[in-house]
Formats: C-alpha cells, structure tokens, sequence
C-alpha cells in the first residue's frame, strides 16, 4: 500500500519521466541533423533544468518520508537493485562515456582533461559520502540504538518519546546523504 508521499511523487516521476523522453528524442534528433551550437546548448540546458527540477522535488519529498525513496514504488526491480543512495552512481557516467570513445566518440585533448577532471572529483565525492554512509551503519549498529529499539518495543509512554526522537534523528542524517549524492549526481551531469 502506498502513503500519501509515495503517490504524491509517483505522479510527478511519470510525468517527468514522459517529458525527458521527449528531450531525448530532441538530443537524438539534434546528433542526426545539423543543429547549430546555440540550439544545441538551449537543449541542454532544458535537460539540466529538467534534472533539477527532479531533485526539487525529490528532496521536498524526502523531507517528508524520506523512507519511501530507499524501495520507490515507481522504479522497476531492475532500477533498484542499481541503486547507489536512492539514484544512480554517478561514477557510472563515466563508463558509458569510456564505452563511447572507444566505439565512436572522437574528444579533443581538453575535452579529455575535463572529463578525467570531473572523473577524479566525483569519485572523490562518492568516497566522501561512502564513508558517511558507513558512519551511519555503524551508529545503527551501535548498542545503544538496539537497546533503544528493544525498550521502544517493550516498554510504552515516555520510552516511545525517545525511540521516535531518535529515530527521527536517524532520518535526517539518511536524507542528508541522500541530498549530497543527489548534489554530486547534478555535478556531474552539469559536469557532463
């Protein structure tokens, strides 16, 4: 059964998802025709505008459940055994652009240093934020967190006060993360 949250972005992602096809379809047809620099760019631009405007809403949802976005109703299995962080590892930008030079995809040396320059600033980024999730395992894992779940299951009135606190605490630290991979992820398509 879906919450009101989940519903709520269920509708926003089918429609964007609708409209990014359609910005697709226009990228397709620019790499078939001959589309001048400026047209191109605008395009772009309303591809990264459209990404942003997923993260708004994504992170004014998180905000609310922050949980619903750890098993999305509106992504495939597939999509979600991917999963890096609630969304796509940024990193792998970076394997498909690998892909694409060496079937097709001719880049000038600056080009080059560019891209390895993002490369080596993301991995960075996702390593940062690794290690803050790992921080967050262990503090799940902490004794303290398992004997305040066991006296929230236990015992009832003020104990429940505390266990809610913290496990409010808890999701404000998991939609921290989620809104730092979120930021690398639009870093790196910009980056793109």
């Amino acid at each position: 059964m879906r919450n009101r949250v989940e519903e709520k972005f269920l509708e926003f992602y089918e429609n964007w998802v609708i409209q990014l096809e359609q910005y697709l379809h226009q990228l397709l047809i620019a790499h078939n025709t001959t589309m001048s620099e400026i047209e191109l760019r605008a395009l772009i631009s309303k591809l990264t505008t459209h990404h942003k405007a997923y993260y708004t809403a994504k992170w004014a949802a998180i905000g609310e459940d922050v949980l619903a976005f750890f098993g999305p109703v509106w992504l495939t299995p597939l999509e979600k055994a991917c999963f890096w962080l609630t969304g796509w590892k940024p990193s792998t930008v970076f394997r498909m652009v690998d892909r694409l030079r060496k079937s097709r995809l001719v880049l000038v040396e600056a080009q080059v240093r560019k891209l390895e320059e993002l490369r080596a600033k993301t991995k960075f980024e996702e390593q940062k934020i690794e290690r803050e999730v790992e921080r967050y395992q262990v503090a799940m894992g902490d004794r303290k967190m398992v004997e305040l779940a066991r006296l929230g299951c236990h015992v009832g009135g003020e104990s429940v006060v505390v266990v809610e606190a913290a496990v409010k605490g808890l999701a404000t630290g998991l939609e921290k993360m989620v809104k730092a991979a979120d930021c690398v992820r639009l870093k790196t398509l910009k980056g793109m």
